[in-house]
């Protein structure tokens, strides 16, 4: 397997970019072609761009057509697309910019292709807010300490042990339908997360954001 593959989808534009040095591969969707163009993105690092380009026209469309993936199934979002892409290049952890914001379907949406991928890819999400992931059920994250935490069920989560939160649960269960797990906070440098059944999406904080207070 390679290492580890960026990819922009067509969400709220990143205000800013990550180190583009730590990727072996760089990629978006065609949707998100627009806003990397607007923001003065290096176009020449991009390895493919992948959708059914029913919108573009222009220049710079021309120079990079030889990094076109067409991709023209209708049952499946642009990223999904791009994920199959990307794993059939050999990746196995995927950083995403780009999947929140905007029409909130589209996020929700994002979140459950993530789903179906989990179990074949390592997607981390990257917002303006907080990074977010699908986690193991035997799980360990360090340097989070007065970070917010959440802890979001997909569906139910049952027997879920947590240390290190503010709020800290011990055996309990989690549901979206009765009881979430949302605007914890790390008392510890480290926060460990146990569970015996179900999915959780595990959401940290950026350390340049302030979060109003949780009563």
């Amino acid at each position: 397997m390679k290492d580890k593959a960026l990819l922009f989808i067509n969400g709220e534009p990143p205000k800013s970019f990550p180190d583009l040095s730590g990727y072996d591969l760089i990629a978006c969707t065609d949707g998100a072609f627009h806003y990397l163009k607007e923001k003065r993105f290096p176009l020449d690092k991009l390895d493919f761009i992948s959708g059914d380009f029913d919108s573009h026209t222009g220049s710079d469309e021309e120079v990079y057509q030889e990094k076109f993936i067409l991709t023209l199934d209708q049952d499946k979002t642009d990223f999904h697309k791009a994920l199959e892409i990307i794993l059939n290049k050999g990746f196995r952890a995927i950083d995403v910019f780009g999947a929140s914001g905007g029409e909130q379907d589209h996020f929700l949406g994002n979140l459950t292709v993530a789903y179906t991928f989990k179990d074949r890819l390592e997607i981390r999400f990257y917002d303006e807010f907080s990074e977010y992931y699908f986690i193991p059920k035997d799980f360990t994250v360090q340097k989070v300490k007065d970070k917010m935490i959440s802890l979001y069920p997909f569906p139910i989560v049952e027997n879920i042990t947590t240390k290190g939160l503010n709020w800290p649960l011990t055996n309990g269960s989690l549901s979206i339908t009765s009881r979430i797990g949302t605007r914890n906070f790390a008392v510890e440098d480290e926060v460990s997360v146990h569970y015996e059944s179900g999915d959780l999406l595990f959401f940290v904080g950026r350390d340049d954001i302030e979060y109003p207070p949780i009563y």
